[in-house]
């Protein structure tokens, strides 16, 4: 039997999430915003207050593209820096009013993909995969994985 990629786990999650990537993306252009902006707004409403270098860490990105996707909403009057009271070097990342409908759009988004993609799924199914894919992240986030034994390339 050939060796193919379309069914096997890995692949299809990378697939899924490029798609809702892809989706999301087509959705956020009709605000004139990206993806990033918008993931960026919704990390800074679960948590007022961070400094760029901490957004730059859980976005997963270098803190320049930070600075300049804070740039971009702080310009559109979404987000500002409040310098941080214990240290003048440092400042504070908080959403403006403005940003309130968007966020609201965004979860309204979020939540109609949701119940999109829960119409086609068993419940049991659905928090099954959902415990799974939890299980996937804790072992990848606390567990090691290096090349496999024997391929020292």
């Amino acid at each position: 039997m050939p060796k193919t990629i379309q069914n096997d786990l890995p692949f299809v999650l990378h697939d899924v999430a490029r798609l809702m990537r892809t989706r999301f993306d087509q959705y956020a252009r009709q605000f004139g915003m990206t993806r990033a902006q918008c993931v960026t707004l919704m990390k800074l409403e679960c948590r007022p207050g961070m400094s760029q270098t901490e957004l730059a860490a859980i976005l997963e990105v270098e803190p320049i593209t930070v600075a300049r996707l804070i740039d971009r909403l702080e310009a559109s009057g979404f987000v500002e820096r409040r310098p941080d009271p214990s240290d003048r070097r440092m400042h504070r990342l908080h959403l403006l009013p403005a940003a309130t409908p968007l966020i609201a759009e965004i979860d309204k988004y979020r939540a109609m993909a949701v119940a999109k993609l829960r119409e086609v799924v068993d419940p049991a199914d659905w928090e099954a995969a959902h415990r799974v894919l939890l299980q996937f992240k804790e072992t990848l986030l606390t567990e090691g994985f290096g090349a496999p034994e024997g391929d020292q390339s």
